[in-house]
Formats: structure tokens, C-alpha cells, sequence
């Protein structure tokens, strides 16, 4: 086909500017352009998704820095080429250059398909993208605050249980709320205003209600039948005696009693006011048996703080469920039931508790610093012990470090007992917060007082004895300790 002198095809139109011309001449100028796009938009959300994050699979990264830059490159390299292809057939009279019409019909339909293309990309890239933030490697780990608590919940009864099926309620608004609280927490890490340590949710509100998430593997109407608990301790002697603690729990559930069915069984609810964010003090109670009939109960010189109440519900004792902290005590008990302080070092327990309770400036101090005193109380006290017992000692040592690092993180505010458990009252308040004698019942008549007796909980069977002989009846003397 002749050209016009006007530059104008037979079409009447005119021919498209270079640009576009080199774009949409040649069926390889076309791909290089799709793959470029496609390469571009794909690597841009696999680094956004995968930027922080612990990939396991090496062949991600064999993607990002790669695998698609080859492609993007190889699509750059088909664009002129096409062009060049192109002009050739154009000057051998095999070819037509497009004219406009042509040009902007074959750029629509390249950017629709592209469109298209990089959405499904783009779609399947956030829905990982999603997955990965509320995975708990995302949740503990890609944020420097929250390493303790991906430490934590390692060593608690749930270390299999996602972060979010405790802390997101079910749901799109869940997830919202859940997205929104996030930013708001990621801005205050951005501009270092997060208080140290950080609150748990259930003095802050924002642990999402157990009907939502406890309940939905533990069914308040489940009942369980009584069990036994072994407590393991050492003591502070030259032996490190082992003594053990046997409790039958009377769990229950539903209607038929127990801890559990006196608590939350059906028809029973329990209120409260605390007068402390950590929900430790709570002077105040209102409880509804299951016959309807209502209680208030007051601590004896307390007044009633006011406020909300909140209705009592499974975090309320079980709150270091999926993230326990230990005493240096519990550490150092478990540690030395599990072999990995040896029970036959003379003074090893009440040592390794004293190296850990010892105040260190920082972590990485401490994971220094506490093998060597360790290491330097036997070679000063013991020295025959230092030096037949040298490798028991090392291992030892590096132990009560890794006990450190999981508990105790300095910079973030968190020390030995910055969250305690209020399941049970051992060391710390626990059941005592309402079961301390001093809560009597308010109005006309004759008080009387929330019940302090141990057995309505369970029954002692043995109370730091060496050798308990009930666990020689049952036959599980070497029992092993229990949470």
C-alpha cells in the first residue's frame, strides 16, 4: 500500500507515534512488553509479601532475585528485537505500518489482558499475603516486640494454636478490627511509644471473648472426670532433693460441679470490678447460681470501685495458657527434671535460681555472664566438683541462658514475673484474688464469706514428700512433672 504524502494511511488516519508503534508491531514486542509487566508487578508483591519474613523454602528467594529479574530482562530484549523484526518486514513490502486505529485497538486489548493477568497475580499474591500476616512467625517474629511472646507461647499448653485463634474474632469484622488495631500498634512501635513491658490483652480489652475462641475447642458443658497432678520441685540442699506435690483435681464441668461447673456451668455466671488493669485486685463480685439466686460479695476494708463489671470467663485463669512465663524457680525445676541441669551437681538448683535472678543490663549480657558465674561458683566452692564435673557444669550453664532468653527480655521492660499465672496460687495471688477469706456477701442478714477450703478444688494427697506413697499405690513413683 502506497503511503499518503500527508502521512496518512488508506484509512484516513495517521500512523501511530514510535512508541506505540514499537509496542504493538511485532507479535515478540507484544510478549516482551506482557512479560516485562507481568515480572515487574509479580516481583514488587512477592518482596512486599516476603520483606522481614523467615521463608523456609529457599526457592522463593531463587524467585524474587532470579528467577523473574530473568524474565523482566528477556521481555526488555524481545521489545527492540520485535521492533527491529518489524521494521524489516515493513521495508521488504511484507508489512504495513499500523495506522492509528489499528495501534490503539491491539494497546487496548495488551492492556486488558495485562489487567487481567496481574490480578489473578496480584490476587493469589495478597491472599499469601494475608496468610503470612496471620501466621505466627509474622505475628512473633517479623516484629521485635512480640518476640517474647512467640518465645512464650512455645512453652505453653498451646504451641500448635495460631496466634490469631485466640487474639481475632471469627469473622470479616473480627479481621477488621483485628487489621485496625495492628496499625495502630505498628505506629507506636514506628514511633517508639509502646509501653514496656507490654500489657497482656486481658488487662488491656483486647483478647477477644472465650465464647469465640476458648469455647471453640473447650465446651464449658464438657465435663472432665478428676485427675491427678504431680508437682515436681528441688529443693535448695547440697542433694538438690526431688520432692513431689500430688493433687487430685475435681475439674468437673456442666452441671456437675467442680471447678469448672461452679464457675461457668450452665445457669452460672460470675461478675467482677478489679481496681488494677492486670485484673489482680478484684474487691468486688456478684455471682448467679444456678437457681437464680444472686450474690454480692465485697473484700473486707475495700470499696467498690465502680464502673463496668466484667463477666468472669476462661482467661480470667487461664490467662498464661498460650503464653507462659516462668519463675526462675519453675524454669530451673523443669530444666532439671528434663535432664538438662544435672540433679547430681551439689547446690545446682539453688545456684542456677540465684544466677538467673541476678540483674543483668541487658539480654546478651546475661546469655554471656550467666555461664560463667555459674561455672564460677564451682570452680571458688567446689573446686574438685569444677573440675570433674567440667563438662555437667558447661552444659548446665548453657541451659539456664537459654532459660533467661526465653523469660526475661530487658530492653522490652519484661522481668522475671512481669506476667504472672493465675491458674492456681502458687506464688503468685491466683484463686486467692477471690478466695481469700475477706470477700463477704453484702446486705441484711447474716454474712458469710466466699470459701477458702481447699478441698472444694481438690484433694492433697501429698505435699513435697520424696517418695509420696501414693504414687507408690498407683504405681507412678517416677512420675514425671506436670503444668
Amino acid at each position: 500500500m502506497d503511503r499518503l504524502p500527508d502521512d496518512r494511511t488508506a484509512h484516513g488516519a495517521e500512523t501511530e507515534r514510535p512508541v506505540l508503534a514499537i509496542l504493538t508491531s511485532h507479535w515478540l514486542s507484544i510478549a516482551g512488553s506482557a512479560l516485562v509487566t507481568i515480572a515487574a508487578c509479580t516481583w514488587f508483591l512477592l518482596l512486599v509479601t516476603k520483606l522481614g519474613a523467615r521463608e523456609s523454602n529457599p526457592y522463593v528467594g531463587i524467585l524474587i532475585f532470579f528467577a523473574i529479574p530473568a524474565i523482566f530482562f528477556g521481555g526488555l530484549a524481545l521489545i527492540p528485537l520485535g521492533a527491529f523484526l518489524a521494521r524489516r518486514r515493513i521495508a521488504a513490502g511484507l508489512a504495513v505500518e499500523p495506522n492509528r486505529r489499528t495501534t490503539l485497538r491491539r494497546l487496548a486489548l495488551f492492556l486488558s489482558l495485562m489487567t487481567l493477568a496481574n490480578l489473578i497475580i496480584g490476587s493469589q499474591v495478597s491472599y499469601r499475603a494475608v496468610a503470612h500476616m496471620e501466621s505466627n512467625q509474622f505475628c512473633g517474629q517479623s516484629c521485635h516486640v512480640m518476640n517474647p511472646q512467640f518465645f512464650a507461647a512455645g512453652q505453653s499448653q498451646h504451641p500448635n494454636v495460631d496466634c490469631v485463634a485466640c487474639h481475632v474474632i471469627p469473622g470479616t469484622a473480627g479481621f477488621l478490627a483485628a487489621k485496625a488495631n495492628g496499625t495502630h500498634q505498628m505506629m507506636k512501635v514506628v514511633l517508639d511509644s509502646y509501653p514496656k513491658p507490654l500489657p497482656p490483652a486481658l488487662s488491656s480489652g483486647k483478647l477477644a471473648p472465650s465464647a469465640e475462641t476458648c469455647e471453640v475447642c473447650h465446651s464449658r458443658t464438657a465435663v472432665s472426670e478428676p485427675r491427678l497432678r504431680i508437682l515436681s520441685k528441688f529443693q535448695d540442699d547440697q542433694a538438690n532433693t526431688a520432692v513431689k506435690t500430688v493433687l487430685m483435681m475435681k475439674i468437673g464441668g456442666g452441671r456437675a460441679g467442680g471447678i469448672h461447673g461452679a464457675h461457668m456451668g450452665p445457669g452460672v455466671e460470675i461478675r467482677y470490678r478489679a481496681s488494677d488493669a492486670p485484673r489482680l485486685v478484684i474487691p468486688w463480685i456478684e455471682s448467679r447460681n444456678v437457681n437464680g439466686e444472686t450474690k454480692t460479695w465485697l473484700a473486707e476494708g475495700a470499696k467498690d470501685p465502680g464502673g463496668e463489671s466484667v463477666v468472669m470467663e476462661c482467661a480470667d485463669c487461664h490467662n498464661r495458657s498460650g503464653h507462659a512465663f516462668e519463675t526462675p524457680e519453675e524454669a530451673v525445676d523443669r530444666a532439671m527434671a528434663a535432664g538438662q541441669i544435672p540433679a547430681a551437681l551439689p547446690f545446682a538448683h539453688k545456684t542456677a535460681v540465684q544466677v538467673l535472678k541476678a540483674a543483668y543490663p541487658s539480654q546478651q549480657d546475661a546469655l554471656t555472664n550467666i555461664p560463667l558465674a555459674f561455672a564460677a561458683f564451682y570452680r571458688q566452692s567446689l573446686p574438685d566438683i569444677s573440675s570433674a564435673r567440667r563438662a555437667d557444669i558447661e552444659r548446665a550453664g548453657k541451659a539456664l541462658a537459654e532459660l533467661y532468653r526465653s523469660n526475661v527480655f530487658p530492653d522490652l521492660g519484661i522481668k522475671w514475673g512481669s506476667y504472672p499465672d493465675n491458674n492456681g496460687h502458687a506464688g503468685n495471688a491466683g484463686c486467692y484474688r477471690c478466695h481469700d477469706g475477706s470477700h463477704s456477701t453484702v446486705g441484711a442478714g447474716v454474712k458469710t464469706a466466699i470459701s477458702q477450703d481447699c478441698s472444694i478444688c481438690h484433694q492433697t494427697l501429698a505435699v513435697e514428700e520424696a517418695s509420696p506413697e501414693i504414687l507408690q499405690t498407683l504405681g507412678v513413683a517416677a512420675g514425671s512433672p506436670q503444668p
